[in-house]
This record gives structure tokens, sequence and C-alpha cells, in this order.
């Protein structure tokens, strides 16, 4: 047995460089969608903050922005998973 293997969870199901959609959800507030996408361009450069897909809740309590990256790598989106999750605007990441 290798000693240096792989667990079957670590492997990327995921080819890179590929496109990838992120949704962030949080409450539809004044400078949400701003603030996620300087969070996004911190981790992805390249993203253009034009080409974020922007959706109030049937409430319009809340808003959903969906952000297709480049991705490059595992790292860029575990990055960007934990910046956005740890943000204090953000309600849910998928």
């Amino acid at each position: 047995m290798n000693p240096i293997s792989t667990a079957p969870g670590d492997e990327s199901l995921i080819q890179y460089p590929s496109d990838f959609p992120i949704k962030i959800m949080g409450a539809n507030v004044d400078g949400f969608a701003d603030a996620i996408a300087a969070v996004v361009l911190l981790h992805a450069p390249d993203f253009d903050p034009a080409t974020m897909e922007l959706r109030p809740s049937s409430g319009r309590n809340y808003l959903s922005c969906t952000c297709t990256i480049r991705a490059t790598s595992r790292a860029q989106l575990d990055d960007l998973y934990r910046a956005l999750t740890s943000h204090p605007m953000v309600k849910v990441v998928l």
C-alpha cells in the first residue's frame, strides 16, 4: 500500500480551469451585491461583476447573487467559500 494515498473524498470531480457558478444569499440590503462582488474579485480577479445574476426572494427580503468564476484550483474555490461564508452579510453559499 502506498503510504501517501489520497482519500476518495480528496479527489476533485471538477477539471480545472472551469467556469463555476457560486450562489450567495443574504438580506436584500443596500450594498450586498457590491460587497459580494468585492469578495469574489479578491479570489477571482478576472470575475466581471456585470455578469452577476441577482434574484430577490418572493417577499423581497433576501437577495440571491450568482457569480460564475473561472475556477483554477480547488484551493481557490475553498478559499472563496471560506471568505464568503465568513462574511457578516452572507446567510448561505451554494
